[in-house]
């Protein structure tokens, strides 16, 4: 009896070990204190279109990086022996999402937050779940194909980004005699260039795209030049808390190696999306391809 009932006690150990979910003495961090509150605390935005926005009915986080934030869910509620593993959202903005993160109010935070070697100081990023290249929007008949086009001409950029500080570094390197005008958001920089005070805005391309759907008449539009620069958008989550960050990545791969990022983009960057039906049109790039079939936590910087 004593032999039989050993080797029962090995077989269910056995069992446990090799089952999905952890034991819950096993684990730290975020994961000991999701298991423990019963609840995850997701971080969104509310109008970063189409990566994680409110929709209008009802007012629920919706968007690219929101389902694949889902996907996540569900890995936790499977390792963690969860099926009915509460979700509590969050709302973050650009000022808030890293200390937010950081204090725990946040467990997750997946919207268009870029993975830069500054950040990775004060969090941890999941592997890229998108990439976005600084373009060129302009007017199809302008005759601008390249940068190189821009040589004296009125050129409009936002101020206080990446592609502010790059436009003047180059105007200034290569002498190209451009006149830039900074305006003071994304919406009055498509403005300067559909009222003709500008030839060509410079920005992320998918912003540009998103700009480019909003026009009088978008078939007006097209996105032109060679990437000035790359970024890698990635979810934030704490610092040096690997058991968790294992989960986060583990799930956001099996959704690239199963397909289903396919469906996913295809639904925000294809399609009509809310709240106005509006399509970006914005084909997956190759280093969108790329970050999908080899999944990496590093930031553009790093690669």
């Amino acid at each position: 009896m004593r032999i039989a009932s050993r080797l029962l006690s090995t077989a269910v150990a056995i069992a446990l070990l090799s089952g999905p979910a952890f034991a819950a003495e096993e684990l730290t961090g975020t994961l000991k204190k999701i298991k423990e509150s019963g609840t995850v605390t997701l971080g969104h935005r509310d109008a970063s279109i189409p990566f994680s926005y409110l929709a209008t009915d009802p007012r629920q986080p919706i968007g690219y990086s929101h389902d694949l934030q889902l996907k996540v869910v569900e890995a936790l509620k499977q390792k963690l022996g969860m099926p009915d593993l509460k979700v509590r959202y969050n709302l973050v903005t650009s000022q808030t999402r890293i200390p937010l993160v950081q204090n725990g109010t946040v467990d997750l935070e997946c919207g268009s937050t870029t993975n830069n070697l500054e950040r990775q100081k004060q969090v941890a990023f999941s592997v890229g779940i998108f990439e976005v290249g600084t373009r060129l929007l302009t007017k199809k008949t302008s005759g601008v194909k390249d940068f190189a086009d821009l040589a004296g001409k009125n050129v409009v950029t936002t101020a206080g980004t990446t592609s502010e500080r790059l436009l003047k570094a180059m105007n200034a390197d290569k002498q190209m005699g451009m006149n830039i005008i900074s305006a003071k958001d994304h919406g009055e920089s498509f403005l300067m260039l559909e009222s003709g005070r500008a030839v060509a805005f410079m920005m992320d391309d998918v912003l540009l795209y998103g700009e480019m759907v909003k026009a009088r008449k978008p078939d007006d539009w097209t996105v032109v030049g060679t990437p000035q620069s790359f970024e890698i958008y990635g979810c934030m989550l704490r610092k040096d808390d690997p058991a968790f960050k294992q989960v986060v990545d583990e799930a956001i791969t099996a959704t690239y190696k199963s397909g289903e990022i396919n469906a996913i983009y295809d639904k925000w960057f294809l399609q009509p999306v809310p709240p106005k039906g509006l399509n970006l049109n914005f084909p997956m790039s190759e280093q969108i391809k790329k970050l999908i079939a080899e999944p990496t936590d590093k930031s553009a910087e790093q690669i």
